[in-house]
């Protein structure tokens, strides 16, 4: 059962999210579901409903819940969609996907996060995640996928994943932007016509890609 202070800081939350202009309500809604306070280190959870980034086990870190709204308004997901994510971490993007889409595969390169993103899974019911340990840039993935989310800053566009699009599929990643300048958040969408259209979703904060398996850092 939730404390009151828990569900008066998620109210706070959600309403924060309102004001910056986020209005998708089912976003704002899976948001809501899912308890933040959940995916991030027991002494942290205080702080589980604050727009604020929190660190993670083996060095990794979780994004604010404003950038994770942009990211999910960004996706345009729909209920019938298969999602691709690289990068679980804790999983608490995934379990939001899973509220949205109809089955999610996501790939965690940590097997300390994989599996405790799959006990809280677990816990919480879902049952529409796949999550695999291994490294998203070599894995051989099933494609096609109608929606691809990649937790990484990157310095090109991701033609790995780009060809893993279904048509009309959409892609949405981080690009760095040079030396000293924070990355942005990209939107690449697959038109009827099958070519890839690109969109500036402004700056955001997301790490570069590490490679290969690890059980931690």
């Amino acid at each position: 059962m939730l404390s009151n202070t828990t569900i008066e800081n998620r109210a706070a939350l959600l309403l924060k999210l309102r004001t910056q202009g986020f209005r998708n309500i089912d976003i704002l809604r899976a948001i809501e579901k899912v308890p933040r306070e959940a995916f991030v280190p027991h002494q942290l959870a205080d702080l589980a409903q604050r727009d604020l980034p929190l660190p993670i086990a083996c060095g990794q870190t979780m994004s604010e819940p404003s950038l994770v709204a942009r990211m999910l308004e960004a996706l345009d997901i729909h209920r019938e969609h298969r999602v691709l994510e690289i990068g679980a971490g804790s999983g608490y993007v995934t379990a939001i996907l899973a509220l949205l889409a109809k089955d999610v595969v996501s790939i965690e390169r940590f097997h300390t996060l994989a599996a405790g993103a799959r006990t809280r899974f677990e816990q919480l019911r879902i049952a529409n995640v796949d999550l695999v340990c291994a490294d998203g840039f070599t894995a051989e993935l099933a494609g096609p996928f109608d929606r691809i989310l990649v937790h990484l800053s990157l310095g090109d566009a991701p033609v790995h994943f780009v060809d893993l699009l279904a048509p009309s599929g959409v892609l949405v990643y981080g690009r760095a932007t040079g030396q000293g300048s924070a990355p942005h958040l990209m939107r690449l969408a697959r038109n009827p016509q099958g070519e890839i259209e690109e969109m500036d979703c402004g700056p955001c904060i997301l790490p570069k890609p590490l490679t290969g398996i690890a059980a931690a850092l």
